[in-house]
């Protein structure tokens, strides 16, 4: 599960390198400076998670059905969140509305927030069982 969780990090962080590159090469000279601020928000979300997976990967803290929960949670919300914010981004340059799908980003960025907190959740485990909380 770790080398599976370890190899999505590397995916997402280099896809984000390479949307990002393109983002501010390509794209910087057929949309706006706010689709472009867009397109790197997507970009930037996506390179978050990609380092959070990676953290999931190598940390002994969680086991690892958690572990693949969040995995899931994680390219689910990537997915929807990222992907959503660079066709939003993008729209102009198509002949497709992506507005329509324009409801998953914050769907996408639910499964990001229950992913985060899954992880927060099982590591205060622990301190609720010595302090009694």
């Amino acid at each position: 599960m770790d080398k599976k969780i370890i190899s999505t990090a590397a995916v997402f962080g280099m896809i984000a390198i390479i949307l990002g590159a393109f983002g501010a090469h390509a794209l910087k000279k057929v949309l706006t400076l706010e689709q472009l601020a867009t397109f790197e928000t997507g970009v930037r979300y996506q390179m978050y998670h990609a380092l959070f997976l990676l953290f999931i990967g190598t940390t002994t803290l969680i086991n690892q059905k958690l572990k693949k929960t969040i995995l899931n949670l994680t390219i689910i919300g990537v997915l929807f969140f990222s992907g959503s914010i660079y066709l939003l981004a993008t729209n102009s340059l198509t002949s497709f509305d992506f507005k329509v799908i324009g409801f998953i980003t914050p769907i996408g960025g639910v499964f990001l927030i229950i992913s985060w907190f899954l992880l927060f959740f099982d590591l205060i485990k622990p301190l609720k069982k010595k302090y009694k909380i």
